[in-house]
């Protein structure tokens, strides 16, 4: 279990804009992506299954940009526990220099699939991706 996360992305030619670099809104699919594959490799199934998550805020900072076919390394890190059925996720997507191009602050609220409503995040749910988790 883990409060960091990270998988790579590679700029295909859908990605790119009219300025000839990965579209704004591309980075903003990127975190979902990779945020949702953190949920699905370190939750248990039964949470899978019952819970869903909405993101209800983005802060993004746009430092730099990558062409078509390069590679960024995105990591997710969720510093601290939830705050009742919010939390923060952090991203940083680096370029093969290590430099930084995008960082960014979201928050998601956890929603019971069954009702439909957002819910408190139950400690067992949130314990795999805690800072402390094993």
């Amino acid at each position: 279990m883990s409060s960091s996360y990270s998988l790579t992305f590679t700029a295909q030619p859908e990605h790119i804009d009219a300025n000839g670099h990965v579209n704004n809104a591309v980075w903003v699919r990127w975190m979902e992506e990779l945020a949702v594959s953190h949920w699905n490799a370190h939750a248990l199934p039964e949470h899978v299954e019952a819970y869903v998550w909405v993101v209800t805020r983005h802060e993004i900072d746009y430092r730099g940009n990558v062409q078509e076919g390069a590679a960024v390394n995105a990591l997710t890190e969720i510093r601290e526990g939830p705050r009742g059925a919010r939390f923060d996720r952090y991203f940083t997507f680096t370029d093969e220099e290590g430099r930084i191009l995008v960082s960014a602050k979201t928050t998601w609220a956890m929603v019971d699939k069954a009702s439909q409503r957002l819910m408190r995040v139950p400690q067992e749910v949130a314990a795999p991706f805690l800072p402390d988790a094993p």
